[in-house]
């Protein structure tokens, strides 16, 4: 199934990197999104094609589906940030973790 949903991230560097992940139902229907656990969207970095963050890596999440409606025209902004950046160029992969399909997002970024 093609995605349903348009996607964005936006990337601040300061105190950390800071992600925020905006997705939008740009369609004229509601649209009903099943997370698959109660990481609803995750955070990966990349140094050329290797992985050197996740969001995700380490933590324990609640292994329950929960579901929600996206009305037309309407965003769900998620956000995290990767406290302890080395120096470097980079690239940042959001990902929205529902059953449907993956919906995500990259973006280059230096730190």
């Amino acid at each position: 199934m093609e995605s349903m949903l348009d996607a964005a991230l936006e990337v601040t560097v300061g105190d950390g990197v800071h992600f925020t992940f905006t997705v939008v139902n740009p369609g004229n229907t509601p649209l009903e999104v099943t997370f698959r656990d109660a990481c609803r969207a995750d955070f990966t970095v990349y140094e050329d094609d290797t992985e050197v963050w996740r969001y995700s890596d380490g933590e324990a999440f609640a292994q329950v589906l929960t579901s929600a409606d996206l009305q037309p025209g309407e965003a769900a902004t998620f956000e995290e940030t990767w406290p302890d950046p080395k120096p470097g160029d980079y690239t940042a992969e959001a990902t929205l973790r529902i059953l449907e399909d993956d919906v995500s997002a990259r973006t280059p970024f230096s730190v």
